[in-house]
């Protein structure tokens, strides 16, 4: 079952892969770069809109990548997600 549904995200999630190896490769940074940035910038809902979709963006490439990760890379790259998380749950509930 699992390998099924891992399977079927993959098949999914190749066209855009595609569509992303064909962009220079600093582009998906920049593009993720800007929505941290501009939901920081932002702030209140949108903000946190705008870094949740960064923290998706980390999420799903992290899913795709993570069998051929090795064990450090994966605590990076969790360690990333984690940090956009916290960014977007700050950006919804803000100290006042």
């Amino acid at each position: 079952m699992p390998n099924s549904v891992r399977r079927r995200i993959d098949h999914a999630s190749l066209p855009l892969m595609t569509r992303l190896s064909r962009l220079p490769r600093l582009m998906p940074f920049l593009i993720l770069l800007a929505l941290l940035g501009g939901g920081l910038l932002i702030g209140g809902p949108l903000g946190f809109a705008l870094m949740a979709l960064g923290a998706v963006f980390v999420a799903w490439v992290l899913y795709l990548s993570w069998p051929g990760l090795s064990g450090s890379e994966r605590i990076m790259r969790l360690a990333v997600l984690l940090l956009a998380v916290a960014m977007a749950v700050s950006r919804l509930f803000p100290r006042t």
